[in-house]
């Protein structure tokens, strides 16, 4: 399966309910009427607050509670973020990233009684935390969580690790013997071998960034090649697919075979000496389904054996494992895990309901109200599983 770029556009967040940080819309600039203060389109109080290291938090003199903007102006010559704490370091109610030197950009929060500063990150330079704030009276404030640091993903990413080197030595006893099944010129045992095999690959869908060009070489498909099925590049399962649900002759796929083999083999190899990207961990669990949705879902990356839904439920067990390790992190930070966790199992409940006499049935084979259930699941899944990125997203503390 395809994987998207794992480079995110940085915009403003904030904690919403549930815990967790969304994407804030931009508010409309402050106009100024002579003698009655910031008035502003969107109806709500506006603050300017310093984020440059030398005035971090400057600005913020009228504390008030309730629903606010806080229009964070950038004075110095380097790019900056800041985070809106808890006073001491506390939980983290909003942030914004990428504030562009002499730019300024907005922070929508909702606030309560208590007491809170603006932590300033420059580009290169330490934190710098500004002056604590006190806001008193009536009211609730938004949700808040406690920030998750790099070194709080460590432990989870070396344990999903060798997981995956687990996955990858079943792979290469499984690809070894489709390929052996190619070369005795037995289609149906290839055809029987073949399932097996993809849907464990599929299973390690949050290693992909790691595996590099060799993914090209076990899992490509046909997009950007000239020559599409016939292009010499198209490799890998989906090559082998399209070769043996199309009638194509096994003497010509015994090459592409023992090719798929061999690639697994060094991946294989090389993986003890990978090293993963903690901070890719969540937002790989949020990937998964996102692109479970746009290729298996569409039938973008059916090559001829009608799997997609098999694959769609691979991906559904590999999102489960990366959950698996990032689970201590989540439950005192993620109030709705439990509902995620149980639309986890109705999703799984509902793709196996569609393995019938032991065959998977082809997307179009599903009826009309089969294919809403399965779109919408999936859909509400990569919904609730946004949080998960966003929430293991580390965050600079220092």
């Amino acid at each position: 399966m395809p994987r998207a770029d794992l480079r995110r556009l940085r915009s403003p967040r904030v904690w919403a309910p549930g815990g967790a940080l969304l994407i804030a819309g931009a508010v409309t600039a402050v106009a100024l009427t002579t003698g009655a203060g910031p008035v502003t389109a969107d109806g709500l109080p506006h603050t300017t607050v310093e984020v440059d290291p030398g005035a971090c938090g400057r600005g913020w003199q009228h504390p008030r509670p309730g629903l606010q903007v806080f229009d964070l102006h950038n004075g110095s010559s380097q790019p900056a973020e800041s985070y809106l704490r808890g006073a001491g370091g506390g939980p983290v109610y909003g942030e914004v990233e990428g504030i562009g030197p002499g730019t300024t950009r907005h922070l929508q929060v909702r606030l309560g009684p208590g007491a809170y500063a603006f932590t300033c990150l420059p580009d290169d330079a330490s934190a710098v935390t500004g002056p604590t704030v006190r806001i008193a009276g009536p009211g609730r404030g938004g949700p808040a969580a406690v920030p998750i640091t790099q070194h709080d993903l460590i432990g989870p990413a070396l344990d999903y690790q060798k997981w995956v080197a687990g996955g990858l030595d079943t792979l290469a006893r499984q690809t070894a013997a489709l390929s052996a099944a190619v070369a005795t010129g037995d289609p149906a045992a290839a055809r029987s071998a073949w399932l097996p095999a993809h849907l464990t690959y599929e299973r390690l869908g949050a290693a992909y960034g790691e595996f590099g060009d060799a993914d090209k070489k076990i899992n490509g498909t046909t997009a950007g090649l000239a020559g599409g099925v016939h292009d010499p590049a198209f490799a890998g399962f989906h090559r082998l697919e399209h070769g043996l649900w199309h009638g194509e002759s096994v003497t010509g796929l015994r090459a592409p075979a023992a090719a798929l083999a061999d690639a697994v083999r060094a991946l294989r190899d090389d993986w003890a000496q990978a090293r993963m990207d903690p901070a890719a961990l969540g937002l790989r669990a949020h990937e998964i389904l996102e692109n479970t949705a746009q290729f298996e879902l569409t039938g973008r990356t059916d090559y001829g054996s009608g799997s997609n839904l098999a694959t769609a439920r691979a991906n559904l067990d590999g999102t489960r494992a990366v959950l698996a390790r990032l689970r201590p992190l989540l439950v005192p930070r993620y109030p709705e895990l439990p509902a995620l966790e149980a639309a986890l199992d109705r999703t799984g409940r509902l793709l196996d309901g569609f393995r019938r006499g032991g065959r998977w049935t082809p997307l179009d084979g599903l009826s009309r109200p089969e294919r809403q259930r399965t779109n919408a699941a999936v859909g509400d899944l990569v919904e609730r599983l946004a949080p998960v990125a966003t929430l293991c997203d580390p965050r600079r503390t220092v």
